[in-house]
């Protein structure tokens, strides 16, 4: 579970930001909480509301950037970049704030988040060429501080961690202990901060769901499971059922496709959506198979979506989404919301920007599930929750963020548009 998010010097993201997902002490919809410890509850949902080129994707960009930063350095692949074609780690570069007379070469990213009952804190400072310090704290303790080439270890690590005490400029300190340290130390000090990214970070950016929807006809985004497991897949089938686009069910095919490196045939499996053929009288005659590509994008993307969120409700996870309403009916995200705001969920939460105010309202939404992104006048993004603005509980959000009350909207100059029209 994710418990904040800090960068600073990323794009239009100048000064440190950040995204903290503990909650405040309100009362209204406790069954959108977390509850992690007596003393420690974290939201299930955030919304993240701005107007276009505030810097919302910049934000979820870098939260993805941080985690292939780190993964790209790791020798043992963990994280496969390039899952189902798609080239994501060559997408997402550091270009830190450039509309400054002072220009900063330095970002820095930050994670703390609790995985099998531990809570990890990890960050770094890096250019494009070096990293400038380094830090890693399991449970509050320290486990190491780099600046430089020079390390500082906690007491309870050093006699472990003092022998690897090389480490290239380049190269994050944590990627040398990843490569060197034995298996048994390795699973004490990494297994479960790699495991969190690997089960449970989950980034879905709004130019790499193009690719998968439009360029693979939505197949990229298909989970193995929905191929061999039944129950998974009549779990999916439920909620293609519920949303009313005409599909009644999924069906797994055997295809034979040409590889192209051997020029030989090889089976593979595919789905197909299922819908009813009618006569003229309305009666069910007979089933049709539909490829994926003969589906609306807007079903497409709820198909990638659903698979895993059903898999983090169960199991646990964070779901990261630029744009998430993006060609859904509003509908359908209400219903992604409310299926992480229900009672039942218990492990997931789910960050999400969207321009969809449908949303955004006191029965849907919690003041500090709230989030806006909001670019100043010198090209600078900051974040604040509508928590932080003292709005009353009774308030109407909607209405009053289109009337600007609250910020992170766009703003016209109809003057200079029409002239003397």
């Amino acid at each position: 579970m994710l418990i904040m998010f800090k960068v600073k010097n990323f794009a239009s993201i100048k000064d440190e930001v950040r995204l903290d997902l503990r909650a405040t002490t309100y009362k209204q919809h406790m069954s959108h909480l977390l509850q992690v410890s007596e003393d420690l509850k974290l939201l299930k949902t955030t919304a993240i509301y701005g107007a276009n080129a505030s810097g919302k994707s910049n934000f979820i960009a870098a939260m993805f950037f941080m985690e292939k930063y780190i993964f790209e350095q790791f020798i043992s692949k963990t994280k496969d970049d390039t899952e189902n074609g798609l080239e994501t780690a060559a997408e997402i570069d550091l270009d830190p704030f450039i509309l400054t007379d002072t220009p900063n070469k330095v970002s820095e990213f930050e994670i703390i988040f609790i995985y099998n009952n531990k809570q990890i804190q990890y960050g770094f400072e890096c250019t494009r060429n070096s990293v400038l310090s380094e830090w890693y704290d399991i449970d509050n303790q320290d486990v190491f501080y780099r600046e430089g080439d020079k390390i500082k270890y906690g007491k309870k690590y050093e006699r472990l961690l003092k022998v690897y005490n090389k480490v290239p400029t380049e190269r994050l300190y944590l990627s040398v202990l990843e490569y060197f340290l034995e298996e048994d130390n390795k699973k004490e000090l990494l297994q479960d901060f790699i495991e969190f990214f690997q089960k449970e970070y989950n980034v879905y950016l709004e130019v790499f769901l193009e690719v998968s929807v439009k360029k693979l006809g939505g197949s990229a985004r298909i989970n193995s499971k929905l191929y061999h497991n039944k129950k998974y897949r009549s779990k999916i089938e439920k909620y293609l059922k519920q949303i009313d686009v005409g599909i009644c069910g999924l069906e797994v095919q055997s295809k034979n496709i040409l590889d192209p490196k051997t020029g030989k045939e090889k089976p593979q499996k595919i789905v197909k959506t299922i819908h009813n053929v009618y006569d003229d009288a309305g009666a069910v005659i007979r089933k049709e198979p539909f490829d994926l590509k003969q589906e609306s994008t807007g079903t497409l993307r709820f198909l990638s979506y659903i698979q895993d969120i059903v898999d983090m409700t169960e199991q646990g996870g964070v779901f990261i989404v630029d744009e998430m309403s993006a060609r859904l009916h509003p509908l359908l995200t209400k219903l992604i919301v409310d299926i992480f705001q229900s009672s039942s969920n218990k492990k997931a939460q789910l960050i999400f920007t969207t321009h969809d105010i449908s949303l955004l309202n006191k029965e849907q939404f919690r003041r500090d599930e709230v989030v806006f992104i909001d670019k100043d006048d010198m090209g600078i993004s900051r974040i604040y929750a509508l928590s932080d603005l003292k709005v009353r509980e009774d308030a109407t959000f909607n209405k009053d963020y289109l009337q600007g009350k609250y910020g992170a909207i766009p703003i016209f100059d109809y003057d200079a548009i029409w002239g003397d029209e």
